[in-house]
């Protein structure tokens, strides 16, 4: 495997939920023999992080933690000259539609920057390059279901980023030539973050038009009880928590 998106898709799965606190339960268990009382903590702590982190409330106060989004103001479009979606992954080889399609995370960009570009007339642009043993990429795709199925058309197209700060950089290096420099930016509300600082850093300013905003917190019984969909919002949150402090680390690095 020397790919290395390949080996970050890896990682990601050692660092983060559900792996991450499975592997720690099953060290727990292995120590077992040798250091019981220790072995019996570190598999219980493994167990248990794995079933908070599984919680609807639990996910919600971890992506409000990293996010603090709120719905796009179309006014704010005004003095934007492009709408700039971010992809979101790809879901390789569906039967149903004959190959690779969108994959839920760039389905929900898409339709919200649709919905954008209706109501503010400004051109489009998608970003998102070949996802691992993919046919297309993710830019392609989005281009191809804007104009087919949402009657939108797509100005510009960067496919050859793999991450959100090659997201930024390649496409400011396509934005600026044309004059763009300040945008609209579609793309989940746990990510808008760290994509609006991206594209800060190349000069160009973002004007966040987040989607999947995380919504007010309900008391009821069901956010306790562990669900995959849980376990998602803890997944997306804790990436970000991480993909931030990584971020900040670069910088410093590089300032130093």
């Amino acid at each position: 495997m020397d790919d290395p998106f390949r080996w970050k898709l890896l990682l990601k799965a050692l660092v983060l939920p559900p792996v991450a606190p499975l592997l720690i339960a099953l060290v727990g268990l292995a120590l077992i023999g040798r250091y019981p009382r220790g072995g019996r903590a570190l598999a219980s702590f493994g167990v248990i992080a794995l079933i908070i982190l599984s919680m609807p409330a639990a996910a919600l106060l971890l992506v409000r933690f990293v996010d603090d989004s709120r719905p796009f103001d179309f006014a704010q479009a005004v003095s934007a000259q492009a709408i700039v979606i971010l992809g979101g992954g790809i879901r390789r080889d569906a039967p149903e539609y004959g190959g690779d399609t969108l994959g839920r995370l760039t389905l929900e960009r898409v339709r919200y920057g649709a919905r954008v570009a209706r109501q503010t007339r400004l051109p489009v642009m998608v970003v998102g390059g070949p996802g691992p043993s993919a046919h297309e990429t993710e830019a392609a795709l989005m281009k191809a279901a804007l104009e087919s199925e949402y009657g939108v058309p797509v100005r510009w197209v960067e496919d050859r980023s793999q991450n959100t700060h090659e997201n930024a950089q390649m496409a400011a290096a396509i934005l600026r030539p044309d004059g763009v420099r300040k945008i609209v930016l579609v793309a989940h509300g746990f990510d808008m973050p760290r994509a609006t600082a991206e594209f800060a850093a190349t000069g160009i300013e973002a004007i966040p038009a987040p989607t999947g905003i995380a919504g007010p917190q309900r008391g009821a019984l069901f956010d306790y009880v562990p669900s995959v969909e849980g376990l998602q919002g803890s997944y997306y949150a804790l990436y970000e928590l991480l993909a931030n402090a990584v971020r900040r680390f670069v910088v410093m690095t590089q300032g130093a």
